[in-house]
């Protein structure tokens, strides 16, 4: 299977004072705000592009740890994926993604190995050259 998608930023400005906006080709961003202080500083209402990155990191990972469950014959009542990340010294350094899974009939080790393939092949991880860390936690298990 091969796709494209697209997205565009637009800057108006220098570094620090200037904004910009993002749309992607979907048009879930439309105009979007972006700017120093939405990425750098708290405050103002907008995005990043390191928050973009985690969205994009947690929802790809989620979708593929789901297809990995399914392959096993489990379907999980909720997979809940937070990604932080860390900006250090003009890198993103790590992603850390926090799982919460609520997934029937399936016991700790087999969910732990599951995810942590998910991490391995899911096409945001290979992409990204930054350490990946996963904290999982199965409800009732």
């Amino acid at each position: 299977m091969k796709f494209t998608r697209k997205a565009k930023a637009v800057w108006n400005g220098s570094g620090k004072d200037g904004k910009g906006a993002l749309t992607t080709g979907s048009k879930v961003l439309e105009n979007t705000q972006y700017s120093f202080h939405t990425r750098f500083e708290d405050g103002e209402k907008g995005t990043n592009p390191e928050e973009l990155v985690g969205a994009a990191h947690a929802g790809c990972f989620a979708m593929q740890l789901s297809f990995l469950l399914n392959e096993n014959d489990f379907t999980a009542n909720t997979l809940d994926v937070n990604a932080t990340g860390t900006f250090e010294d003009g890198a993103v350094t790590n992603i850390t993604l926090n799982l919460n899974g609520d997934v029937p009939g399936i016991d700790a080790e087999q969910f732990q190995q599951i995810a942590q393939k998910a991490k391995e092949v899911c096409p945001i991880s290979k992409l990204l050259k930054a350490q990946i860390d996963l904290k999982i936690n199965l409800k009732n298990a």
